[in-house]
């Protein structure tokens, strides 16, 4: 049977750059602007979402994703590397370094 619920009504202004992300997003997902703002709402209210929950995802994330392109160069490599390629660009623009 169906069971009812109270559902509060709450008026927020959105810029127009968010009403369109978020209109996008509904559209994208096929749910209610409403719906995905209640999503936002019960995420931020949540216990996870503190600093220390958000904090924990984040390391979950980059420990699940660890390993996951073994073809590419390690952090530092990279940086370097495109360090490399300002200094060459830097040079060609100015040779005085």
């Amino acid at each position: 049977m169906y069971t009812p619920y109270i559902m509060h009504r709450t008026q927020i202004y959105l810029d127009d750059d968010q009403e369109r992300q978020l209109a996008d997003r509904a559209r994208q997902v096929g749910l209610t602007k409403s719906a995905l703002i209640r999503d936002a709402v019960d995420a931020y209210l949540s216990p996870a979402s503190g600093d220390d929950g958000a904090l924990a995802g984040l390391r979950a994330a980059v420990k699940d994703a660890a390993g996951a392109a073994p073809y590419l160069p390690s952090g530092v490599d990279y940086v370097e590397e495109l360090r490399g390629a300002d200094r060459e660009r830097q040079l060609a623009v100015d040779p005085r370094g």
